[in-house]
């Protein structure tokens, strides 16, 4: 397991009074992200996190007067679940982000036909390889155990995603709790990044993100090893 985390330097903090005002001021972070890598390349991704959290940003960055037709989104991590699923993070992220102008971008799920993530894993590796790398924008969630994408403490193939040792970019995972089985991006892919944000709301979860704060195994708390990249993630919080 990775050794324990120390923070070196704090993460940036945004805080705004109420949720929509954080979802258009992360749409505007993500938005300005897209358009600073446009300007050098043809392409660019991002890579969103699912949920209930993200609804009013995807609505917000839905909006954004961007290029769209030269971004592919793809998400953090997926439900090994089928779209018509409510449990599918790749079914709400196309009923509240493409549409409007977002409609544009390319969507790139992670997950396939295959029968379970461990079958699908090679396929969806190959996809994200073919995405032009690193991403633009990064938007991470948390969850009250402090695990961040697909990375849960219980997870079966928690060490492997936090530090890959072939270099996966995909990872699948298992973890009571996680209810289904899952496929994620790895830790490496995440936080090489040019933007990377954790999105998160409510008193509760500013609480296990302070904690997490503290210098401690990222076994236990996940979220610990975003909070310690170099730079430090951009944290949006809103009551």
């Amino acid at each position: 397991m990775p050794a324990p985390t120390t923070l070196l330097t704090p993460p940036m903090l945004h805080e705004f009074p109420a949720p929509t005002a954080l979802a258009d001021a992360l749409a505007a972070y993500v938005g300005a992200a897209i358009t600073t890598r446009l300007q050098t390349s043809p392409r660019c991704a991002i890579a969103l996190s699912g949920g209930k959290t993200p609804v009013r940003f995807f609505e917000s960055l839905s909006k954004s007067e961007i290029d769209w037709k030269g971004v592919t989104i793809t998400l953090v991590d997926d439900r090994w679940v089928p779209e018509t699923s409510a449990r599918s993070n790749a079914a709400l992220l196309r009923r509240h982000l493409l549409q409007g102008p977002a409609s544009a971008a390319t969507f790139l799920p992670l997950v396939n036909d295959a029968a379970s993530p461990e079958a699908g894993r090679q396929e969806a590796e190959q996809a994200i390889a073919g995405l032009p790398l690193p991403f633009a924008a990064v938007v991470l969630g948390m969850g009250l155990d402090g695990h961040t994408a697909s990375f849960f403490p219980d997870g079966d193939r928690l060490e492997e995603a936090l530090a890959p040792s072939r270099g996966n970019r995909v990872e699948t995972m298992r973890a009571a709790a996680a209810e289904e089985a899952r496929m994620t991006l790895t830790l490496p892919i995440l936080l090489e990044a040019d933007r990377v944000a954790v999105h998160i709301e409510g008193n509760e979860k500013r609480r296990v993100l302070a904690a997490a704060g503290l210098p401690g195994p990222g076994a236990i708390m996940p979220i610990r090893a975003v909070l310690a990249r170099r730079p430090p993630p951009d944290i949006f919080w809103s009551p």
